[in-house]
């Protein structure tokens, strides 16, 4: 032990796990429905951003709570519109709207956006929270497996027409356990029909479905997870922490795996009690 007992601590994702797995489809078109079952063919989690107001070639309302179960439905904002060229207060209807329209199928509080068209603008940043918006994607790719400075401009790895095998490989050999990786892919479900390479999604999903050392997460399930990570409560000795959140979050603690549950006061090593 060093002289002072100072611990190496580290916050991981669910049962010790440092990479993370998240799908990002816009539009919420027909070709969803055979996207959503490749997902869940490998074990693969999506969120699925929805225009509530729009209608042609899209998955009806009504189907969204089933065909979407054990995945994500987000906002997109209720018609669609470039919103950086729009009224704030419009842009916020826009947002309510949608929010108001999908949280009435699924029913659950729906609270994430992608970015219509990628339009977004600081002015429109600082309202979100006030919209109960937690997370909003653009369309920037980054290239990277970081996880996001900020949620509400939160950049993908890639969209999937962009050397999506090779950064599956990639981020399969990552193995630096100091760091959390996360991938994040996105694209529209409908543009597999346009190019005719359905078997490229299938192909990733089978190579990267079912790892143990992945968490398949939707876009809120990172968010919120992350912030009740941020929540912990430790002890000056790093010995012991206080989760006050409801759910569990997972620790390392000089290389050794604890869960730290909700409303409790987890021990993290032996401090002779």
């Amino acid at each position: 032990m060093n002289e002072k007992n100072l611990h190496v601590i580290y916050t991981c994702f669910p049962k010790g796990k440092h990479k993370v797995l998240t799908m990002s489809y816009d539009d919420g078109r027909v070709e969803d429905r055979r996207l959503v079952s490749i997902f869940n063919e490998y074990g693969i989690k999506g969120t699925f951003h929805i225009n509530a107001g729009l209608f042609a070639d899209r998955i009806p309302l009504s189907e969204c709570a089933r065909l979407y179960q054990g995945h994500e439905v987000s906002c997109h904002t209720y018609l669609h519109p470039t919103i950086a060229r729009c009224p704030v207060e419009q842009v916020m209807q826009q947002i309510l709207e949608d929010r108001r329209a999908l949280e009435k199928v699924v029913g659950y509080p729906v609270r994430g956006l992608s970015y219509p068209n990628g339009s977004f603008s600081e002015e429109i940043v600082k309202y979100l929270p006030a919209a109960g918006i937690r997370y909003a994607r653009t369309v920037t790719s980054t290239g990277s497996f970081a996880m996001p400075d900020n949620f509400l401009t939160w950049n993908a790895t890639c969209h999937h027409n962009c050397n999506l095998l090779e950064y599956a490989q990639q981020f399969k050999e990552l193995s630096k356990t100091q760091y959390l990786y996360m991938m994040y892919v996105w694209g529209h479900s409908y543009e597999f029909t346009q190019k005719d390479n359905w078997e490229l999604m299938e192909e990733f999903c089978r190579s990267i479905g079912g790892r143990d050392d992945i968490w398949y997460a939707s876009n809120i399930e990172i968010v919120d997870y992350m912030e009740a990570a941020s929540r912990l409560q430790y002890s000056v000795s790093g010995e012991f922490v206080y989760n006050p959140s409801v759910q569990s979050v997972w620790v390392e603690i000089d290389k050794k795996i604890i869960e730290a549950k909700g409303g409790q006061i987890t021990y993290l090593c032996d401090i002779g009690l």
